[in-house]
């Protein structure tokens, strides 16, 4: 069964305001077993809205709609569902008297205007709203559940919560909706979807989604099926082969960031980090330890922006400042090093290169970037050139240093 959710209301095109219902009501549908197939936002116009309505009934068994039951000129739900299912609109005396009651309980004198909220479409089911002045309204139209609910979300998640979620679980067919989400590091987004497709395209059942963003790429699997175990079957079938096929570039099967990876990997081994950074400027350290519990295996970092710091803090020499520049293999190694010998812990990290969007020249373009990693044994130095502007490199930066540090741990002779 799926479901289709319209959020209404001009404000909610605007950079000011984002639509959190539907989050809200999606969670809740998936709980059922309900798949939400499209959601859309439409401004306070009452002809295009009315047309959405048309489209949705049309396609799906569940449409709910959120906000536009308010008292003033702009609030056009009504209507608007109204002339899409060629319903009148029904005034109410109770309801008008009930307003009245809760204004005068505030206090207030109700204004003429609010009597709005007592018209109810022909044949529609009221749904009391105890939190605030505009009522819900359920319709059945030719075997599909249209749900009007108010927008201010304390209102509308007690009125879902309580009238609406158990009438729909009496009304979906038992199903269950289990994701798995497998994330990736290491490759392109392109070389992992032509590495795949030809496992996930077999089926139907999960539905397959790639999210890439910089150095980071999530494959989600997503099952409908009666029971839980069969989802957990059919998942598993279909996540074997393409782990299989993607190897050690599988971090996590349950949607783990890297960070909390590599910190679960050095909490088992009773290790420790430090982080010694040029071009990212504290993003590694921030992201290690925004993980709770990360003083288990952090000790510190290094933020050495200038060839100064990084003699004094770190102790690279000048020799190798002056001969190879900041940004080189020969820096990243003295700095990884330097932070090892200096902090004492177990492993080192340490980031340098340009960020942009000035270039370092042309034995170091925008981009350029190297990563040391040092342990007891010594140091090893990758060098990577991303694309993107600042923020995506640096980002970038702090996902591959991570990444080579979680191989390590992983893959000891990496």
């Amino acid at each position: 069964m799926n479901a289709e959710i319209i959020a209404v209301g001009s404000e909610l095109l605007t950079p000011q305001r984002l639509d959190t219902n539907s989050l809200f009501l999606t969670d809740q549908l998936n709980g059922l077993g309900v798949e939400v197939t499209q959601k859309c936002v439409v401004g306070d116009h009452r002809e295009r809205l009315a047309d959405t309505v048309r489209r949705a009934v049309a396609r799906s068994e569940i449409v709910i709609l959120s906000g536009g039951l308010g008292p003033t000129e702009d609030d056009l739900t009504r209507d608007a569902v109204g002339d899409a299912l060629d319903r009148k609109l029904v005034f109410h005396p109770e309801i008008a008297a009930q307003l009245e009651e809760r204004f005068a309980q505030m206090k207030r004198k109700m204004a003429e205007v609010n009597k709005r909220q007592a018209f109810i479409l022909e044949g529609a089911e009221i749904l009391p709203n105890d939190r605030g002045t505009a009522p819900g309204q359920w319709i059945e139209e030719s075997g599909v559940s249209v749900l009007l609910l108010p927008g201010p979300p304390h209102e509308l998640k007690a009125m879902f919560t309580r009238q609406c979620l158990p009438r729909l679980a009496r009304k979906v067919p038992r199903q269950v909706i289990e994701t798995l989400v497998l994330r990736v590091a290491g490759m392109p987004e392109s070389d992992l979807d032509q590495l795949i497709a030809p496992v996930y395209k077999k089926y139907t059942n999960p539905a397959t989604t790639i999210l890439a963003a910089a150095g980071d790429i999530q494959v989600h699997l997503r099952a409908r099926c009666a029971t839980q175990a069969a989802a957990a079957q059919l998942l598993a079938e279909v996540a074997g082969p393409i782990e299989a096929l993607l190897g050690d570039r599988v971090y996590s099967r349950n949607g783990e960031p890297l960070e909390v990876v590599v910190g679960d990997l050095l909490k088992k081994q009773r290790a420790t980090l430090a982080v010694a950074e040029s071009a990212t400027g504290g993003m590694l350290g921030e992201r290690i330890t925004s993980v709770p519990g990360s003083s288990q295996y952090f000790v510190g970092g290094f933020i050495t922006y200038t060839n100064r710091m990084k003699a004094e803090a770190l102790g690279v020499s000048k020799s190798i400042l002056e001969q190879f520049g900041a940004v080189s293999k020969e820096t990243a190694e003295a700095m990884a090093l330097g932070a090892r010998r200096r902090s004492g812990a177990t492993y080192a990290l340490s980031i340098t290169g340009v960020a942009g969007p000035d270039s370092g020249g042309e034995s170091a373009p925008v981009g350029t970037t190297y990563i040391g990693l040092a342990d007891a044994a010594g140091c090893q130095v990758i060098h990577r050139q991303f694309l993107g502007d600042r923020t995506r490199i640096r980002t970038f930066a702090g996902q591959w240093a991570l990444d080579l540090l979680r191989r390590k741990l992983t893959l000891p002779g990496v």
